[in-house]
């Protein structure tokens, strides 16, 4: 006979099953209040710093926000004691993010009127990756990663390309520009080509001699080549990966749950029983 379990280890299974279990209905919806508070608390952020708003509603705002911290506050606990190994859970990355949540109003009795705890509170935002887990996204994340680490090697030498080319760039600049265009030194020289390179030319310094025009005139056509390189080495790879896949995709994923489905023979899906389609698309 069963070990009958008590009122606290039920509580504790099925705060487990809402705050982690993403494919049930209380899961969902439980997910879909956090994300609106993650919302609501960043438009807070971003009012507050707008004077004449926060002068009229100060209070109003920090009502909410100590609202939304009591929020964070009881979920960081439930999620504490709603898994097996707390202790793991609360020195994983996810669960530092989960602190941090908690402690911005906390920390303002310490650190009053301190534009850190702005920051502390926009990094409540990295809790959207852990809402968004469907599997769907989660394949998609998984192959834009082993993309990005497919194309690591060429990213690399191609940056170094850039580096020396811009190097090599700021010092001809100085050379030719001098101290009276503003081209005081080849550091300012190198921070002036990588803002032409990038194309966002912000127009504080400037070459004033025919030369110096020319140069500038070669180094915003390099740069357009320079943005699409790396986007093209990452896409192609991604583009590789997702036809390899899609081409050894058989029976892979439960249509029904999403659920990734290892054995290829299977007829029904081992976490929710629906049956499986021939092909997934």
């Amino acid at each position: 006979m069963g070990k009958i379990k008590s009122k606290y280890d039920l509580f504790r299974q099925k705060t487990r099953i809402i705050i982690h279990g993403s494919d049930t209905k209380a899961g969902r919806l439980f997910d879909l209040i956090l994300l609106g508070i993650i919302l609501l608390s960043l438009f807070l952020i971003i009012m507050e710093t707008v004077e004449g708003f926060n002068a009229k509603y100060h209070s109003q705002l920090v009502f909410l926000e100590w609202t939304i911290t009591i929020f964070f506050t009881i979920e960081y606990i439930l999620r504490v004691i709603s898994i097996e190994k707390p202790v793991k859970y609360i020195f994983s990355f996810y669960g530092i993010i989960d602190l941090i949540a908690t402690l911005p109003m906390y920390l303002s009795f310490f650190f009053p009127r301190t534009s850190i705890l702005i920051v502390v509170r926009a990094l409540r935002l990295l809790r959207l990756f852990k809402i968004i887990n469907h599997p769907h996204f989660t394949r998609q994340s998984t192959q834009l990663k082993e993309a990005i680490n497919a194309s690591r090697g060429k990213i690399i030498v191609f940056i170094y390309f850039v580096l020396i080319c811009t190097i090599i760039i700021g010092s001809i600049m100085y050379i030719i520009e001098g101290k009276e265009s503003g081209f005081t030194s080849i550091p300012v020289s190198i921070y002036w080509t990588i803002v032409t390179l990038t194309t966002v030319g912000y127009g504080d310094i400037a070459p004033q001699t025919p030369l110096g025009q020319i140069v500038a005139s070669l180094v915003m056509i390099l740069g357009y080549g320079i943005i699409a390189v790396p986007t093209g080495i990452i896409t192609a790879e991604f583009a590789k990966r997702n036809i390899n896949t899609n081409s050894d995709t058989f029976k892979t994923q439960c249509t029904s749950c999403g659920t990734a489905i290892q054995n290829s023979e299977a007829l029904f899906c081992h976490h929710c029983g629906a049956k499986l389609n021939e092909t997934v698309s």
